[in-house]
Order: C-alpha cells, then structure tokens, then sequence
C-alpha cells in the first residue's frame, strides 16, 4: 500500500517533470522565434547561448503556466543568514570553446574544496567512474571559474538539493561547452534515488547536456538516473549542507533561491 508520504514524494516529483516540460518546450520555442529574427534583422542576439540549466533541477525563471493555475504564495518572514559575507572578488564571465581535452589520471584520487561562505564542503570525486565531469572540473576551477559565484538554488520539497556552479547566479549560465553523461549506473543509485551526500551534475533533461552546473544532495532524493553522480561529500560539508537548507528558501513553496547566502569563495581540485 503507498503511504501518504509516499504519496506525496510522487506528486512532488510528478509536478518537477511537468514544470521540466513546460520550460523545455519554452526554451525550444524561444530559440526558434530568436533564429528567426536573428535571420531578418542580421544581427547577433546576445544572451541565446550556453544555456546550461537543468532538467528536473531547472532555472530560476518564472513558469508562466505555473503561475496561472495558482495564486501566488506569499513570502515567507525574513530568516536569519547562517552565512559570513562573501570574500573580496569579483566572478569571472569566461567561456571555452570546446570541452578541455581529458588529462587527469584517472586511477588516481581527486578532492574538490568548496570554500564556501557557510563553511568548507569537501567533495571525494569519482576520476575513473567519471573522468570527463572531474577534469571539466579540475580544469574550470583551475581557471578560477566558480570563485565567487552564488549558489542560485535550494529545494526543499521531494527533492532536496543546493545547486550551484552558475557564475551569472541565474540558473542559465555554462562554460560553453557540454560534456558526456557518464556513471549512470554507479551502484550508489538504487530504486531511482540519489543518497544524501552525492554530488551530480545538473543538465536541460536532454543527453550530454551537462556544461557547470551541479547539485549536492543533502537528505536522500528520487530522480530519475540522468544525472551524472561525480562525487560524494564528507560528513562535514553534509552538515554545513543541511545548516543551509535549514534556512529554507526564498519563495516559501520548497524551491527557490536559498536565504543562506551562500558563495562559493575558492574551489579548489586536488590530486592526492
């Protein structure tokens, strides 16, 4: 017999996939209209590149047809910041061509420090179960690329994750490039759940859409297999995680930028 809580996770995550369609739909058709006048006026349309959002874990845009078969929910009271303030530094804007070739030696153990403003998160990362993900990685924090960037997005409802890794802090930004989805069957997803503590990436929904955005699962979560797990965090940074989600989010209805404010000062990959 399903239990109610049951229940409720399924509808959760019914109404994330039915929110990942809309928006997909209306990402497809905006690229379309913009080709289009792209084509009449001849000119360049800024902005219509590198969307890397995700798929069940999308962008922070409004969903127009959401909004419509609702009121809106009132915010709740201003919490109180858990987080210190950001260190002096400004985010970088650069953007790659292509995915960096792959030069990690992948028999080899990596970490990723995520210094962050609510306290340091250490990631072990899975080189040779996903070697693509960590030397996109190993090469983007090298370039300096996620200091200083906000983490947009916490939820809190049937799916409980931070996503980060968007230097424009809008949930639509990426490195330019997208790399391979790898290790959907790692043996840590079981019965279509990622275990609190995985670190994933975040993509459109479609294949081999992945670019900089990733999530870190901090209380067990049902999704579907798409998204590459590529790391695990330690139990300290788990509960500088849950110390934020603690805080909730923004909007009140369980997904939503975090009242934590949390900004990733430094990241850094190691190789032991």
């Amino acid at each position: 017999m399903v239990t109610q809580e049951q229940r409720k996770r399924q509808l959760a995550r019914e109404k994330f996939l039915r929110q990942q369609q809309r928006r997909t739909e209306a990402r497809r058709r905006a690229r379309v209209r913009n080709s289009v006048i792209a084509s009449v006026l001849g000119v360049i349309l800024v902005g219509s590149v590198a969307l890397y959002t995700t798929g069940v874990l999308k962008d922070d845009g409004k969903d127009s047809s959401a909004s419509a078969e609702s009121s809106p929910t009132p915010k709740p009271s201003p919490v109180k910041d858990p987080c210190a303030k950001p260190a002096a530094g400004e985010v970088k804007t650069q953007t790659f061509k292509k995915e960096p070739a792959v030069t990690i030696d992948k028999k080899a153990k990596y970490t990723l420090n995520l210094a962050t403003t609510c306290g340091d998160i250490d990631i072990a990362l899975k080189a040779s179960a996903a070697p693509h993900t960590v030397n996109s990685f190993d090469f983007l924090a090298g370039k300096g690329y996620f200091d200083h960037t906000k983490c947009h997005r916490l939820t809190t409802n049937g799916i409980y994750v931070l996503q980060c890794g968007d230097p424009t802090g809008s949930g639509s930004g990426g490195p330019g490039y997208t790399i391979p989805d790898e290790n959907l069957k790692d043996a840590t997803l079981k019965n279509n759940v990622y275990p609190a503590g995985t670190v994933a990436m975040a993509n459109t929904g479609q294949p081999g859409s992945g670019g900089s955005q990733f999530f870190l699962v901090y209380q067990d979560s049902q999704l579907p297999p798409s998204y590459t797990p590529f790391g695990t965090i330690s139990a300290d940074g788990l509960a500088v995680l849950k110390k934020i989600a603690s805080a909730g989010e923004n909007t009140g209805a369980g997904d939503g930028a975090p009242n934590a404010t949390v900004v990733i000062d430094k990241a850094t990959v190691t190789k032991a």
